[in-house]
Parts: structure tokens; C-alpha cells; sequence
């Protein structure tokens, strides 16, 4: 068994969640929207639908923050859980799920940087991955 977390939380506890399967790796996103949303750059975990439980749904509130996706967060402490993509197409649903709320990020390496033409010059992050573009992002995603 992988000792990579297959679980997390937000800071209160209010919500839960357990993952299907370990995680790889995580991306860094460095668009606007997830820099203003994170306080720098979001990082998070690729999880389809059906690779996440919830416990403590309920407590999840969500904010439109396009016409192509949406975030969410816990209602009662407001932690960050998650960037989902609802546009209509075969990544409909994905998410980018907060590494930071993983109960621990043991054995997971940043494996991928999006919007890689959006980066501040001050942020750099050694070793190789892929790195894709703005323009290679929605291409991926359907979205133009």
C-alpha cells in the first residue's frame, strides 16, 4: 500500500474527504483567477468526480468564478477545497482539489505548471514537468 494520503480535510474539520486513489502528483496553476483565489499559487491534485467521498458535503459552498468553472470552499471556516471545471465535455467535473488539505503530502512531487505564460517573473520552481500554456489549457479542456 502507497503511504501517500488518501485523505483530507478543511481547517475546521467541517468537511472530509477520502480519495479513491492515491494521488501522483500535484500542478501548480498561476492564472489570475487561482492567484487572487489562493493568495499565490494554487496547488492542487486532478480528481475526477468519482474519485472523491465527501463527508460533511453540506458544508461546501461554491462561487462561479467563470462562465466554465467553479470553487469550492468550506461555509464555516472558508478554507479553499477545490477549482471544478463544469463546462459540458469529457473533463466535465474534474477538479484541481487543494493539495494543502490533504492530510499529508508525503511522496507527492509537482508534476505538472499551468497558464505557464501567466507567471509572475518571480516565481520558479526547479526540476522538469510539463508546462502548458493558457492557450493549451482550454484547448485541452474543450473550452475553445
Amino acid at each position: 500500500m502507497s503511504d501517500i494520503s488518501r485523505t483530507g480535510h478543511c481547517l475546521c474539520g467541517a468537511v472530509r474527504y477520502t480519495l479513491s486513489d492515491a494521488p501522483e502528483g500535484y500542478g501548480a496553476c498561476h492564472c489570475e483567477m487561482c492567484r487572487r483565489w489562493s493568495g499565490g499559487i494554487e496547488l492542487g491534485l486532478q480528481v475526477m468526480p468519482e474519485g472523491i467521498a465527501w463527508d460533511g458535503e453540506e458544508n461546501i459552498q461554491t462561487y462561479k468564478s467563470s462562465e466554465w468553472a467553479e470553487r469550492g470552499f468550506c461555509r464555516v471556516c472558508g478554507s479553499n477545497l477545490f477549482w471544478r471545471l463544469t463546462a459540458e465535455g469529457p473533463m466535465q467535473g474534474m477538479m484541481s482539489l487543494s493539495a494543502g488539505s490533504l492530510d499529508s503530502l508525503k511522496g507527492l512531487e509537482l508534476t505538472a505548471e499551468v497558464y505557464i505564460d501567466h507567471k509572475p517573473a518571480g516565481h520558479a520552481f526547479a526540476g522538469e514537468r510539463r508546462r502548458m500554456t493558457e492557450a493549451e489549457v482550454l484547448k485541452m479542456a474543450g473550452i475553445t
